[in-house]
């Protein structure tokens, strides 16, 4: 009697049990994240990073659906997207978020930051944060964490580039940020905006020679497959932020809003160790794939002196004046 009693209350508990794990299993919130690149980049490692630590935070209740490769819009469709209050999460370059909050546009400046330390000095201090809410403010998204891809590196179908007089010729193709294209301008070419989801067929078909991106972003992209030649420019260093529908993060108790602050912090530097780990690695890689990498001549004073004197001044104004720069400089030992 006492064995069947014992053996009906298992079963009840178990029951029970299933019951609520079922129960835990419904309640539990799917977030999409998009990705504009594909996955095996800086980008997935963050955004994969960053979903992994707040899964586990929120001891399940909450996961994440990750769309790679543009599957959800382009990466300025997407920020509309979140402002918008339909797509959760998104990791997307720091260009594509300037046309809606140009102050983020100190970021892009080039020759603004000279290594990986600069872009961390610059995204997790004072400014990092005035730069944040100033993105709140006007594009109506969240920064959430930062991505640290690395300097965005010349690749081309044609010849070696070494000095701007290289250039000469080449079509290369560039994002829609005004930044990056007057770049390239006061380099002597006037470059080919164009959406990343046409990117690689543009190069495949030979529509543009070129293009920039970082080296962990030309082999996740397997641009090694259509691109033979690559220039180690150093104008632009490749930030990457995930941001946050801010309308979600509003529906949040203030105890989920810490955890996804949190996860933020404990994901961007992860990023960092992940690209500081990875980037030689890849580099080698790629030149076992048959890329031929060089430097540009001269420590790239030409391109300094060019990109700096023309781009720089045009841009005071957006960016929140020239002492928004100067403020920067400062943060980084420099001055104008």
């Amino acid at each position: 009697m006492k064995k069947q009693f014992w053996s009906k209350s298992l079963a009840g508990l178990a029951a029970i049990a299933l019951v609520f794990t079922f129960t835990a299993q419904v309640q539990a919130k799917t977030w999409k994240m998009s990705f504009g690149d594909a996955a095996g980049g800086t980008q997935w490692e963050t955004g994969k990073k960053y979903a992994e630590i707040l899964e586990k935070k929120a001891g399940g209740k909450i996961k994440f659906d990750f769309f790679p490769n543009g599957q959800l819009g382009s990466e300025q469709d997407t920020v509309n997207d979140c402002s918008m209050d339909t797509l959760d999460f998104s990791v997307l370059a720091v260009n594509n978020l300037t046309p809606f909050s140009p102050t983020v546009g100190v970021l892009t400046l080039p020759y603004v930051i000279q290594g990986i330390d600069d872009a961390v000095a610059l995204t997790q201090g004072t400014l990092g944060e005035e730069l944040a809410k100033n993105t709140l403010r006007d594009a109506g998204v969240r920064i959430v964490a930062w991505t640290y891809s690395g300097f965005r590196v010349l690749t081309n179908s044609k010849r070696p580039v070494k000095t701007i007089a290289d250039l000469k010729g080449l079509v290369i193709r560039v994002p829609k940020n005004a930044i990056m294209i007057d770049s390239y301008k006061a380099w002597g070419i006037n470059p080919t905006p164009m959406a990343w989801s046409e990117t690689f067929t543009a190069l495949q078909q030979k529509v543009v020679d070129g293009q920039d991106n970082p080296f962990i972003t030309v082999n996740a992209m397997k641009f090694y497959e259509i691109q033979k030649y690559v220039t180690t420019l150093r104008y632009l260093f490749s930030l990457e932020p995930i941001i946050m529908s801010e309308e979600l993060f509003q529906r949040q108790n203030p105890e989920m809003q810490k955890m996804i602050l949190d996860a933020g912090k404990e994901a961007t530097a992860y990023s960092k160790q992940w690209l500081v780990d990875t980037e030689d690695s890849i580099k080698k890689s790629l030149v076992e794939k048959g890329m031929v990498i060089d430097d540009a001549a001269n420590g790239e004073k030409e391109w300094i002196e060019k990109a700096t004197k023309a781009v720089w001044p045009k841009y005071y104004d957006s960016i929140g004046g020239k002492e928004k720069l100067e403020s920067a400089l400062k943060i980084l030992g420099r001055s104008l």
